[in-house]
């Protein structure tokens, strides 16, 4: 009786799970596909529509960098050929010359913020938010209109498409819009670790973000995530917050502050992947207990009037993706394994039946069952990278079997860390690039200065008031 309890209970939990996870991964890759194919129809000219004045939009990059030396002079160099741009660098405590290498590089498009301790490495949304002091105190003194100035986070390793500004920014002609987040490549793809995380991000993560385009629930991310001036200052409190995933935080404060959050497939960020599993696995341990810890806000979202029910139930998803999905299935799948392995060693035909032909539509069968979202997956990045071609994507999304297994540890892991009150933090470390292949950057962007703003004033002391004194050393504009 016991049993027969235990094994409804097991079926019905793997159907439910499996129900789940599939209905939203195919709900948001169909969206998604269509996203794409309706953006190729229309043409790559087409997302940059007609601007209202694009010589009075400013756009202010901001680059928190802990010991980045590797990296940060290729990406500010690419970061100049944005026109109408300022590069903010945050020096969170470097002690590897970064803050120096950055102010070379980028000369008067830089402002330099220098963190020292005590305040320094307290984490990326704390670097971030001093960032922020100085964007408004810039934007103050040039009499810029907020409603015109977008802040783009990108991270020390980051890369804009060309010319990513001119797609990015038509999407905020909507009055709607308060972010917008590009979708991630991973452009050192030579190995199989490196080459999965494309995957993931080029393939599974972006075309699911275009589909969340329908919800206007856009995930924003750590790396190339755009959001309005005025959106940012409404929020009336640091934007970022010393979560864990201070991204997917903002993400959900704008949407509650009745924001819509959007993506475009005109144009992406590429970053390098993570070489090493115990420097991947460290740094999935981090996403997943900012993702885990985000889910206390759902009551939030529930509670909004302002967001549709499409978007409540996407986002409600979104976030209990750990809990309903990833670690039940961690579970599900093994002991569902160990039960198939056991009868079919016991009797074999009682599966597969007696019969050559039995054995192969059985067999089929079980094995589309099975590999469902590998084989979508696989489709879904041939999609996105033809180069790699159809049959080596459709072999890689195999490997999302074994790659489970990092999301698996990862998952358990931040639980463990949640249940023990952790919650330090730790960089990804970067891997020194060929900067020979770097392009020197344009250094003909426009300087216009529009009609001032002096309200935003008021707002930047404010700010400024509310944070520690910073002396000449710790904020420096060359």
């Amino acid at each position: 009786m016991l049993s027969d309890i235990a094994s409804g209970v097991f079926f019905g939990a793997t159907l439910l799970t499996i129900a789940i996870g599939l209905t939203y991964f195919l709900a948001c890759a169909g969206a998604g596909l269509l996203e794409m194919r309706a953006a190729a129809k229309a043409g790559p000219d087409s997302a940059a529509v007609a601007r209202r004045d694009p010589d009075q939009e400013w756009v202010y990059f901001l680059v928190p960098a802990l010991n980045e030396s590797l990296v940060i002079e290729q990406t500010v160099r690419a970061l100049r050929r944005t026109p109408n741009s300022t590069i903010v660098v945050i020096d969170d405590g470097s002690d590897d010359g970064t803050g120096d290498i950055a102010r070379q590089a980028g000369g008067d498009r830089v402002i330099l913020v220098r963190r020292t301790p005590p305040n320094a490495r307290q984490g990326k949304g704390e670097a971030l938010n001093h960032g922020f002091e100085a964007v408004l105190a810039d934007v103050a003194e040039r009499g810029l209109d907020p409603q015109l100035v977008f802040v783009c986070v990108m991270d020390a390793d980051g890369r804009l498409s060309v010319n990513a500004w001119s797609y990015v920014l038509p999407l905020f002609d909507d009055p709607k819009v308060g972010g917008v987040q590009l979708a991630v490549k991973i452009r050192n793809p030579h190995k199989l670790i490196t080459r999965v995380q494309d995957f993931e991000f080029w393939g599974l993560s972006a075309v699911s973000q275009f589909g969340r385009r329908r919800s206007r629930t856009v995930s924003l991310g750590g790396n190339g995530q755009f959001s309005r001036l005025r959106a940012l200052i409404d929020l009336s409190r640091d934007p970022w917050s010393q979560s864990l995933t201070e991204d997917l935080d903002l993400a959900i404060t704008l949407l509650g502050a009745g924001w819509d959050l959007d993506s475009t497939t005109m144009a992406w960020v590429d970053q390098q992947g993570v070489t090493e599993y115990a420097r991947l696995i460290k740094q999935r341990t981090r996403w997943f207990q900012g993702h885990m810890t985000a889910g206390k806000r759902l009551p939030e979202i529930w509670r909004n009037h302002r967001l549709s029910n499409t978007a409540v139930l996407e986002v409600t998803l979104y976030l209990a993706i750990p809990w309903i999905i990833v670690l039940p299935w961690s579970l599900l799948f093994h002991i569902g394994l160990a039960v198939s392995v056991t009868q079919v060693m016991a009797d074999p035909n009682a599966i597969f039946g007696t019969s050559t032909m039995s054995h192969v539509l059985i067999g089929f069968v079980l094995y589309v069952a099975s590999f469902l979202p590998c084989l979508v997956s696989g489709y879904l990045y041939f999609r996105r990278e033809r180069h790699y071609g159809f049959w080596r994507s459709l072999l890689l999304g195999h490997v999302l079997i074994v790659w489970n297994y990092v999301a698996f540890i990862a998952c358990w892991q931040a639980l463990g860390r949640m249940l023990q009150g952790r919650t330090g933090w730790d960089k990804t470390a970067r891997s020194a690039e060929d900067t020979a292949a770097e392009v020197p950057a344009s250094t003909d962007a426009r300087a216009t200065r529009p009609t001032r703003h002096p309200s935003l004033r008021g707002r930047a002391a404010r700010l400024g008031a509310a944070l520690p004194p910073r002396t000449a050393e710790d904020s420096m504009r060359p």
